[in-house]
């Protein structure tokens, strides 16, 4: 064990030559060995993808390429894991991608004590002879997050003649002694072989059908979960009827290659992986009697207050309290012509927000949860449909009670005060209506600030009826990735060339969006918003694209586009929180959505006032 003498002594030399001589056997092999990491940098990934980090590690003899798997980012998000750092693999899994030797490191522990050092000793690349078959040349490439620029499309396996499978006429078996070489779900590539997972089915939809010009047939997916992450498998046709009976949601299984791995069809799942998997026919599954260690459904909640400033079509896990339950009814699919059965839920939790969430098909029609229920939703799809709502995807569940921290707290609150509570819909902003068929009430800049929201840890929400007095022109929009959902901000590498490091592609123009500042008055005082996208082309009446055109091009239709904007009057829903700028805490009002005035509705909340106000005459004057 490391922790006295020199650095040096403290290095596992040569342990990186040892771990790749072992193969499958070097985690017992070579355990705990201390490396020194020598340079970290972020990869790119998928969109909407897990962060990941590339390390390269130094035994003093040899140096390797490692990736962190994201349980173990916190290193990193801590400042722990620094360039120079001794650290001590704790659980780590070896590879080899395009005959090149990689770690995915799984668990590692930081050796403070040793600081950060220069680097030790003189080393060179661990250079392993990769197998046969990966040193062929192989046309084309894919885009991935991969340790070494682009991949070659991957290179079918030959399909096995006399693998028996065992598990798929009687649904178990308990022997693992074929199942040294687990693979964590994270490190699962189209360049891996000969691997096996141990992960938990959390999802098995239901058997699809298709027909068309090419034939018919059928498929079915289901979503597996280990430490490491999640990965989407489907199955076809035969595979579909001799593996759907075996596999069972909440079971855990061995899965074995053969068994293609590909890059993720993302219209189809909502799993942050960047591969998916399809069964062959000598895929091997097998039920794990020792379902240790694998761990239940993961979600990464949302909550109903916080919808209004996630984007259109994203896919987000939340939990609520079930209010109301409408009855089924049927629409017809436009592209299609067939029926589907749909039915609205509407979930409240603590956040005073209420949502309005559809499921369909099978889960519409056999719904059976009492009212004020707790559900955990995970794959839904945020929509804009007459305000912010929600849509159960087809490869999404729900979970009724879950027995989770989250579902415990907000059954509490719903008990104690959240029955009597009155709660905000996220319908459309023209109506401003909230779950009790009372109308939102307005704050005005003044009620903002006395009753200082966003000034506590928590974020305020408020709606504001306000007209813009000042549009701020510098720094209004950002260059944006085109890919869906995406919209990180891209960089010039080159004339024509724009990258964007999170998809790791490249595009000859960016798609500019809106980061507008615009300053707002009421009656009572003035106050400086923040507006993205979609409420700049409302105020500006162009895209972000056609308004730098114009600044390049026309400054004087520009600036007549800003002049435009300009002493309009719109209903702002706004969020406030406490943000720091310049080592300088400050609060900010962030906008979720914006509308025009909707002037009927204005009317009727006045003619409310004034017959509120004759009311309150009337009954002074009998007084």
């Amino acid at each position: 064990m490391a922790g006295n003498g020199t650095p040096l002594d403290a290095i596992s030399q040569g342990a990186l030559r040892r771990i790749f001589d072992e193969g499958d056997n070097a985690s017992n092999a070579v355990q705990n060995p201390v490396f020194q990491c020598v340079q970290i940098k972020p990869m790119a990934g998928a969109v909407g993808g897990p962060e990941r980090y590339r390390v390269v590690f130094n035994d003093v003899r040899n140096f390797i390429q490692s990736m962190l798997a994201t349980q173990a980012n916190w290193v990193v998000h801590d400042g722990k894991l620094k360039k120079g750092s001794l650290v001590r693999l704790k659980s780590y899994q070896s590879n080899q991608v395009k005959g090149k030797p990689i770690l995915v490191v799984l668990d590692l522990e930081v050796l403070e004590q040793y600081g950060e050092c220069d680097k030790i000793g003189e080393p060179v690349a661990l250079d392993v002879m990769p197998p046969a078959e990966t040193t062929k040349a192989q046309p084309g490439s894919i885009s991935s997050n991969g340790f070494y620029g682009q991949k070659p499309e991957p290179k079918q396996e030959p399909q096995s003649t006399n693998r028996s499978l065992p598990s798929r006429s009687n649904g178990a078996n308990t022997s693992t002694s074929s199942h040294g070489n687990i693979y964590p779900i994270e490190a699962l590539s189209p360049y891996a072989h000969k691997w096996t997972i141990k992960a938990r089915c959390t999802h098995k939809g239901e058997i699809k059908t298709w027909h068309n010009k090419n034939g018919e047939g059928k498929l079915f997916s289901a979503n597996f979960l280990d430490d490491s992450g999640e990965i989407r498998a489907t199955g076809f046709n035969a595979e579909c009827d001799t593996l759907y009976d075996v596999l069972q949601e909440g079971g855990v299984y061995y899965v074995s290659s053969p068994c293609r791995v590909q890059i993720a069809k993302k219209q189809f799942s909502n799993l942050k992986n960047d591969y998916e998997l399809t069964f062959e026919r000598d895929t091997v599954v097998e039920k794990a009697e020792d379902a240790d260690n694998v761990p239940q459904l993961r979600y990464n909640f949302t909550n109903i207050g916080d919808l209004q400033s996630i984007e259109k079509d994203t896919t987000i896990d939340t939990i609520g309290i079930l209010k109301e339950v409408a009855d089924v009814s049927e629409i017809t699919s436009k592209t299609t012509s067939k029926p589907y059965s749909k039915r609205e839920l509407t979930l409240v939790d603590n956040t005073n927000f209420s949502v309005r969430l559809t499921i369909w098909g099978n889960s519409a029609t056999t719904f059976d949860v009492p009212v004020e229920s707790v559900i955990a939703f995970k794959g839904l799809k945020v929509s804009d449909f007459g305000g912010r709502s929600l849509s159960l995807l087809s490869s999404g569940s729900m979970t009724v009670d879950p027995d989770i921290d989250e579902a415990h707290k907000l059954k509490g609150w719903y008990d104690a005060q959240g029955r009597q509570d009155t709660f905000t819909s996220h319908a459309s902003m023209g109506s401003m209506s909230t779950a009790g068929g009372r109308k939102e009430e307005y704050k005005t800049i003044a009620q903002i600030r006395d009753e200082q929201l966003g000034m506590s840890e928590a974020t305020d929400y408020f709606t504001l009826r306000a007209t813009i007095i000042y549009v701020k022109q510098d720094n209004i929009s950002y260059p944006a990735c085109q890919s869906d959902g995406c919209n990180k901000k891209v960089v010039e590498t080159n004339p024509g060339e724009w990258r964007c490091e999170r998809c790791d592609k490249a595009f000859p123009t960016p798609q500019h969006r809106y980061i507008m500042s615009v300053n707002v008055s009421d009656h009572t005082g003035q106050l400086w918003l923040s507006c993205f996208d979609d409420t700049g082309r409302l105020v500006m009446g162009h895209t972000a694209d056609q308004l730098v055109e114009m600044k390049e091009n026309d400054e004087k239709a520009a600036a007549e586009a800003f002049a435009d904007a300009n002493c309009k009057t719109y209903v702002f829903r706004c969020r406030a929180k406490m943000d720091n700028f310049q080592d300088q805490q400050r609060v900010r009002y962030q906008v979720s959505s914006a509308a025009p005035l909707n002037y009927s509705v204005e009317a009727a909340k006045l003619a409310d006032i004034l017959k509120q106000y004759n009311m309150d005459s009337e009954s002074l004057f009998v007084r």
